[in-house]
């Protein structure tokens, strides 16, 4: 098969009315502002886009806002994660049903990991009962479970797995997994963007930074130079972007500092949902001086 989902594909916020409920407009000119300044596929319902804040319906809503908004015009891939195989492969059908192809998926949570074995069963039975193609995602500090290389390796042979999503941090772990993918189809992307230089100059197929949307050109550029082997250029990007990620700890939490960042463009409220810590007028001055100081990367 040919590779499709490529490139900066940010994990976009879910926008949020007063009651939580999801902001369909602010939603759509988010996603009409990340394609039309170049941003090559969109992750919606991520770690980011609070997932596991929403209710079902939300998230089913945002997941089909989002694929009605694309209608083709770059990838969607979806958050299905959820804290056992049944209720994952309950995700994946509902998001099929609204025409998505490409499920992103966690070993589950919450539960206490006994061992890798069980995440392997975990993608087995979940491509058994579905038909979406399905990408790991491998982020240990919110599933209690980092997935080795070999694991991922393992995972990568049942059927309908195509792709690996990568924020364990561990680099010498990713560099393994682009070796052994080297020439193939399956798909390697890094989800720490302060690993994005030297994974884009090692041959990811992408990154998957949360704050592309409100920096597009940054991103973009770390990417194509990246991707062309120009080891120079990718490396003043990547210090760009080490320089653009420091506004996500201005705020107590990074989903309130990344929402606020990305609402002053204008399309979008910077609710978070409850209980996360709001971001206070401080913070947000902060942000702002931030913001401004680097707006040639917009």
């Amino acid at each position: 098969m040919k590779k499709e989902i490529i490139g900066v594909i940010p994990p976009i916020i879910t926008p949020i009315d007063e009651h939580e409920k999801v902001d369909e407009q602010g939603l759509r000119r988010l996603i009409n502002h990340c394609i039309s300044h170049g941003i090559h596929g969109i992750f919606s319902c991520g770690s980011n886009g609070e997932c596991m804040s929403l209710t079902q319906r939300q998230r089913d809503e945002a997941i089909r806002i989002t694929l009605d908004e694309c209608a083709g015009r770059v990838p969607v891939i979806a958050g299905c994660m959820d804290s056992s195989t049944a209720r994952v492969i309950e995700n994946i059908k509902r998001f099929e049903d609204m025409g998505g192809k490409t499920a992103v998926v966690t070993p589950v949570f919450y539960a206490r990991h006994a061992t890798q074995d069980e995440t392997v069963r975990h993608f087995e039975e979940i491509s058994r009962h579905t038909g979406a193609d399905l990408m790991i995602y491998n982020i240990p500090a919110f599933t209690g479970q980092n997935l080795t290389a070999d694991t991922i390796i393992r995972l990568s042979k049942i059927d309908k797995v195509i792709g690996v999503k990568d924020t364990s941090g561990n680099f010498p772990a990713f560099i393994k997994l682009l070796n052994h993918f080297k020439g193939t189809d399956f798909l390697v992307h890094q989800g720490a963007t302060n690993l994005a230089a030297p994974s884009m100059l090692m041959g990811a197929d992408g990154y998957i930074p949360s704050l592309a949307p409100l920096f597009p050109k940054a991103h973009i550029k770390l990417y194509e130079y990246g991707k062309a082997g120009d080891i120079e250029n990718t490396m003043k990007w990547g210090a760009i972007l080490d320089e653009l990620c420091k506004l996500y700890p201005m705020a107590k939490s990074q989903t309130a500092s990344t929402k606020y960042a990305i609402s002053t463009l204008g399309f979008v409220d910077r609710r978070v949902c409850q209980p996360t810590e709001p971001i206070t007028p401080e913070e947000m001055r902060r942000i702002d001086e931030h913001i401004e100081k680097n707006r040639q990367y917009m």
